[in-house]
């Protein structure tokens, strides 16, 4: 740390600080700073080994102020504040995106819309250029955000691929749709036939397509898809109790239930417990996520992963390279089925 003129106060290095220690000009320590554009190797090892030597901190204001950015990113939650603390995608997928920018330098800001007013505000923000871009999460239809967003210019990058927006919107996903597939397909292969389905929000892409995976499937199997046999609910613990208790009140023979998620699928063990039903000897049950919520249900959930680390780090890639200047691009990432005791 460098010494003031001024009572022995110490005092922030500063550039020139760095560039005396390196040995070069205080331009190159910039270029470094901001890319490392026209930088030859040697100069920007120098650089970096000063910086640490010196305990140089960037100043963002300072720098936002010459490149016209804000050098930090949103991460924006399209749900009630409750959601987030119950949901433990949310944070998997939150601290994903913080270890992925912090290789980059980048701070994320959290960001919870989930009134119409909250989105307002929080869109005024954005676009105001107080970030240089948004990954999004959990996206519902009709809800306007991406859209406007999108015709604001700010880089986006959705969790999921965003219904009605087509390629608009740069999206990284699981593929959904196939690892529903697979869940109906193992269900089946344990005897299953009177399979029923808690269906996550079907205003949401996971929600549309993992329903469609579990109808193609059956359908593959000759095995009738009853209406009867379809539960709609939120990705919550109590949408999945609820849908439970749909299901067994419409089709009490129902030996297996897929549920949308595996938080859902703690709700859907929960009804059949109080309705005397064993899991997995009376009824399997699968789940989607892999999340921490299937390691903790009794008994524990097979479930469908999703590569929550790959999604991260891929929404963070994707949208530093839209922010750099490159067109919307779309990532879908494999499933896997994970067997434990509920199927």
């Amino acid at each position: 740390m460098t010494m003031s003129n001024t009572g022995g106060r110490r005092r922030p290095p500063t550039i020139h600080d760095v560039a005396r220690e390196a040995g070069v000009s205080r331009g190159t320590v910039s270029r470094v700073l901001n890319g490392g554009h026209y930088v030859s190797p040697a100069a920007q090892e120098a650089v970096n080994a000063a910086i640490r030597r010196t305990g140089y901190v960037v100043n963002r204001h300072a720098r936002s102020l010459i490149t016209g950015r804000s050098d930090s990113v949103g991460f924006l939650l399209t749900e009630p504040q409750e959601r987030f603390f119950e949901d433990p995608n949310f944070n998997v997928l939150l601290r994903g995106c913080t270890h992925a920018l912090a290789a980059h330098d980048v701070p994320l800001l959290l960001m919870l819309a989930g009134t119409e007013d909250e989105r307002r505000r929080i869109t005024r923000y954005i676009t105001a250029g107080h970030v240089d871009g948004v990954l999004l999460v959990s996206s519902h239809s009709g809800d306007p955000v991406a859209e406007e967003l999108r015709e604001a210019g700010v880089p986006l990058v959705a969790c999921g691929k965003p219904i009605g927006m087509g390629s608009k919107v740069s999206y990284v996903a699981a593929d959904d749709r196939d690892g529903a597939r697979d869940m109906v397909r193992h269900l089946l292969s344990l005897g299953r036939r009177r399979i029923g389905m808690v269906t996550g929000p079907l205003d949401t892409p996971g929600g549309v397509e993992r329903l469609a995976g579990y109808r193609e499937v059956l359908a593959e199997a000759g095995v009738e898809a009853d209406d009867r046999l379809i539960a709609s609910g939120d990705y919550s613990r109590a949408s999945g109790e609820a849908g439970a208790v749909r299901l067994l009140e419409r089709a009490p023979g129902v030996d297996a239930v897929f549920v949308a998620s595996d938080l859902m699928a703690q709700g859907v063990l929960a009804a059949l417990h109080k309705a005397g039903r064993r899991v997995p000897e009376d009824v399997s049950v699968g789940g989607f996520d892999d999340s921490p919520a299937a390691t903790a249900a009794t008994p524990a959930l097979t479930t469908i992963r999703q590569p929550w680390d790959r999604i991260s780090a891929e929404m963070v890639r994707v949208l530093l390279a839209q922010i750099g200047g490159e067109d919307p691009a779309a990532v879908i990432l494999p499933t896997e089925l994970i067997r434990r005791e509920s199927a």
